[in-house]
């Protein structure tokens, strides 16, 4: 990459497309400030160390890696030790909530080193809400230091389903259905003359936890927000389903005569609880989402359940405490020995914003799954 190619605001880069250079860079990235040798590469990677060495050359070239200093030396010639720069790349993450827009700006190890809120309104016109993203990405790319020089891969977008997020295109959001059809990756693309990956809120949500967790962890990240919906990571990669409608939690009927909800059904949880917590209900709301988390945990197995969203940000060891006191209560009924453990995924909103961007970084680093996030429109 030379560095005309790295101020285009491309994702132009052939060695990272590799499997072999996205296993090297993912060991770089976890290996954090300390930085691991080439010999513990081909070791961890299965490579051998003219292959490692050939890879690490070329990273090196595209300022991806650099030396972090030498391994002290054991009867032979001092190791070289490498180390991500985290500095060389970024990625735009948006949370395009109903009422709220969230941008982070993201370094190549994740750290999020620019965040900006903006009012938003999905039910307006499509032009409207484009203007806000198209600046929201502006504004955060400007606020950061040194990006000027730097590539920015580009920008994942996060909001409420059903969409495709292979083609990029919308259904009918729960309460905005004229958003059906919208091609917002493609429109968004031509906005901001920067790659465009598309995804929902709580699968982008989920990716970003992933990515902390143990390779083969299986999870569900519930977000309670404006609406309610799931993200399922399952054998440690993002799991959307055949037609990208997995994690649709939020419309699990649990009351048949409930009361109606956005997404023109009855009784499902997302109406329940949401109901209850605009009454001041917390402890109902909690109850039924521990209901529905219960349910969940019963169908896949899963090991963990990470609550998440603003709604539960207000009232967070409420909510904590009632999930985790229907799961247990379950657990006892059904004479499972530990019940599943239920934590906090902390941030509000913004684990969304944040993994939006790593809808674009993951893939670098070959973290995004057998049904990764699309093709990226630019």
């Amino acid at each position: 990459m030379n560095r005309s190619s790295s101020r285009s605001g491309g994702a132009n880069l052939p060695s990272l497309r590799h499997h072999n250079a996205s296993l090297v860079l993912d060991l770089l990235r976890v290996a954090g400030e300390q930085g691991i040798s080439r010999l513990e590469l081909a070791e961890r990677t299965g490579l051998t160390p003219q292959a490692v060495s050939k890879i690490t050359g070329r990273l090196r070239a595209e300022g991806l890696a650099a030396e972090a200093g030498r391994l002290a030396s054991t009867g032979g010639k001092p190791r070289t030790v490498l180390r991500l720069v985290p500095d060389a790349g970024y990625a735009v993450g948006l949370h395009l909530d109903r009422d709220e827009l969230t941008a982070v700006l993201a370094d190549l190890a994740g750290t999020t080193v620019a965040t900006r809120a903006f009012p938003l309104d999905l039910g307006a016109p499509a032009a409207d809400v484009l203007a806000t993203a198209a600046h929201a990405v502006q504004t955060v790319r400007a606020a950061a230091p040194r990006t000027e020089d730097r590539q920015v891969f580009g920008v994942g977008a996060a909001l409420p389903g059903p969409l495709d997020h292979r083609a990029g295109v919308l259904h009918r959001v729960t309460g905005f259905p004229q958003w059906d059809g919208f091609p917002l990756r493609d429109a968004l693309a031509e906005r901001t003359g920067l790659p465009v990956v598309l995804d929902k809120d709580t699968n982008a949500a989920a990716l970003g936890l992933a990515l902390r967790e143990p390779a083969e962890a299986d999870f569900a990240y519930l977000h309670l927000g404006t609406g309610l919906g799931a993200g399922l990571v399952l054998g440690g990669a993002l799991h959307r389903g055949a037609r990208t409608g997995a994690g649709e939690f939020g419309h699990q009927t649990l009351q048949l005569d409930g009361p109606p909800c956005g997404c023109g059904g009855r009784g499902c949880v997302e109406a329940l609880c949401l109901g209850a917590a605009a009454r001041g209900d917390i402890a109902e709301a909690a109850r039924v989402l521990g209901a529905g988390a219960a349910n969940l945990v019963g169908l896949l197995d899963i090991d963990r359940v990470v609550l998440g969203g603003r709604t539960v940000a207000a009232h967070e060891d409420a909510y904590l405490r009632g999930v985790r006191e229907v799961i247990e209560e379950r657990a006892r009924r059904e004479g499972v020995p530990v019940a599943v453990p239920v934590t906090v995924a902390g941030g509000g909103d913004r684990p969304v914003a944040e993994g939006a961007a790593q809808l674009v970084l993951a893939p670098l680093f070959g973290r995004a799954g057998e049904d990764g996030g699309g093709t990226p429109a630019a």
